[in-house]
């Protein structure tokens, strides 16, 4: 993965950061990296995510997929961690797959959703650790009885991932389920390549040994300096933006199929980094849709963003046709990948031209190895943005503060403060 943070300097953007505080900035990097690294080695809650290249199990994955190859619809069950890396692997490579992520409890949707597929012919994912998720269970019962009602027997078409004990692990056991382990010690947010998120993407033929190559290949690259690791470069220069005012960061891939791995990356960094009055907002974007929605606050708004901009430097293409139409003759023998590249290009020299920081990050092709190596090294770069903060990057007390709410009101044993109202009619 190559990443540019020429445009996030301090000569180049306001906020922005001088090039020697990212050297002084670089000790406290070195230190980050050998706590990472220990926490690695003892396999401790959190850093052991960053193992994963090494100790997920492509073959077990592939054998809990493979009864149900011959599905043309995928039903992924889950919510959060346990969706969004799914949805992202699946989204951003091509598939005959129909893949639905069932990651909230709308019943207009779930209804007209169940209503549109065919039954028959889907496989079921389950996904959560605890076997207790609230949302998780109550789709999957939703899901359960539209299979019976349907005719179709709901325990030849389900896997399940999940922890040793729960109400999942308990239905797998009693109904003889494919069922896959939730890997230890690793929250939800950073589990795609895990048994969380790699059967999703084996059901959609995605070669799941290449997403994990292209995972070691980031995990080989962290070293104890941000100036040889694009992982760290990214985290080390965010935190340092933020900490400079850039308190957003708006994630703005330039690839239609990149429009979810926004969607997973805003959780990655919020629900990590949002801890004790700190923590960067993230905000999505996707080019070139939103130059024309959302670029006109990036470049003449406040200035508090930092904008991501990711591409592929290899794409298919396709050309553009011959047309007398006035005004278009500079659309004359270019293709839709070239007039992207100008976009994002363009989109990026504009931002530096009002002096908004922004950073480059580019991979080689999408494909299996290179979307492993970018989910991986944000994972690195999000967890060594920790580390500069200071904060508890693996706990989310805020989300169980919710979660445990929305039980109580279900049922009966708890209220919520007393709202204060201004209504108006």
């Amino acid at each position: 993965m190559h990443v540019d943070v020429g445009n996030a300097l301090a000569e180049a953007a306001t906020p922005g950061v001088p090039e020697d505080a990212l050297e002084r900035l670089d000790d406290r990097v070195r230190d980050a990296h050998e706590r990472i690294v220990a926490g690695m080695t003892a396999g401790e809650f959190g850093y052991a995510a960053l193992n994963l290249p090494k100790t997920a199990d492509a073959d077990a994955i592939e054998r809990a997929a493979e009864p149900f190859a011959d599905s043309e619809t995928l039903l992924n069950v889950g919510i959060g961690g346990s969706a969004l890396g799914a949805a992202t692997l699946v989204d951003a490579l091509d598939s005959e797959l129909d893949a639905y992520f069932l990651d909230n409890v709308d019943p207009e949707h779930v209804t007209a959703l169940l209503d549109d597929v065919d039954l028959s012919e889907t496989a079921v994912h389950v996904v959560s650790r605890s076997g207790t998720t609230a949302e998780t269970l109550a789709n999957f019962l939703v899901v359960r009885e539209a299979m019976a009602d349907a005719g179709v027997d709901w325990t030849e078409r389900t896997v399940v991932t999940t922890g040793p004990e729960g109400n999942l692990r308990d239905l797998a056991d009693e109904h003889d389920l494919p069922a896959l382990d939730a890997p230890e010690g690793v929250p939800g947010r950073f589990s795609a390549l895990s048994t969380v998120g790699l059967p999703a993407a084996a059901l959609a033929g995605h070669d799941v040994d290449e997403l994990l190559a292209g995972a070691r290949e980031g995990r080989a690259a962290l070293t104890g300096s941000l100036f040889d690791c694009p992982a760290y470069a990214y985290g080390a220069t965010a935190y340092a933006l933020d900490v400079r005012g850039a308190g957003v960061n708006a994630m703005m891939p330039y690839a239609e199929s990149l429009e979810t791995f926004a969607e997973w990356f805003a959780q990655l960094w919020a629900e990590s980094l949002g801890k004790d009055g700190l923590g960067q907002t993230p905000a999505r974007a996707l080019g070139a849709t939103d130059q024309h929605s959302q670029l006109q606050l990036y470049r003449a708004g406040p200035r508090d963003k930092l904008v991501t901009l990711v591409r592929a430097r290899e794409r298919d293409d396709r050309g553009i046709p011959d047309a007398d139409l006035d005004g278009l003759d500079y659309l004359a023998g270019a293709s839709l990948g070239e007039l992207l590249d100008a976009e994002f290009e363009a989109t990026e020299a504009s931002l530096a031209e009002s002096g908004v920081p922004n950073v480059r990050v580019e991979l080689p092709r999408l494909d299996e190895r290179s979307l492993g190596r970018l989910l991986y090294d944000m994972e690195a770069a999000c967890i060594l943005a920790g580390e500069l903060y200071g904060v508890e990057t693996f706990t989310q007390p805020a989300v169980e503060w919710g979660k445990e709410a929305a039980r109580g009101l279900l049922s009966g044993e708890r209220g919520l403060p007393e709202k204060t109202e201004l209504v108006v009619e």
